[in-house]
């Protein structure tokens, strides 16, 4: 992650189901569904003024962060969370065993 994100506080916006971050008053976000103990990432989007910035990258480590430090099990539907862990194989450390994409 960019140095300029690193002190940038996640928001988990439980009203409208959105991990957030905002920089300099525009949002980086994902949605998210929710069961118990499984986080399912639906979709990342960042507002114009961040685009190739490195927002979507932040809010996607800051993400995947919060759900191993909180035991979540993640289902990464978003093909950009998708991505971001076949590059970063690490993180499948916190996919849900049921999941079966990255076998393909």
């Amino acid at each position: 992650m960019k140095p300029e994100f690193e002190n940038i506080p996640l928001v988990k916006n439980e009203s409208e189901h959105q991990f957030e971050i905002t920089v300099e008053n525009h949002k980086a976000l994902i949605a998210y569904k929710e069961r118990p103990g499984i986080i399912t990432l639906i979709h990342t989007g960042v507002e114009p003024e961040l685009e190739g910035k490195g927002a979507a990258t932040a809010v996607i480590e800051k993400t995947l962060d919060y759900l191993e430090k909180n035991n979540y099990k993640l289902v990464p539907l978003c093909p950009l969370v998708f991505a971001y862990i076949k590059r970063h194989p690490e993180w499948k450390r916190i996919v849900d065993e049921n999941f079966k994409g990255f076998e393909e």
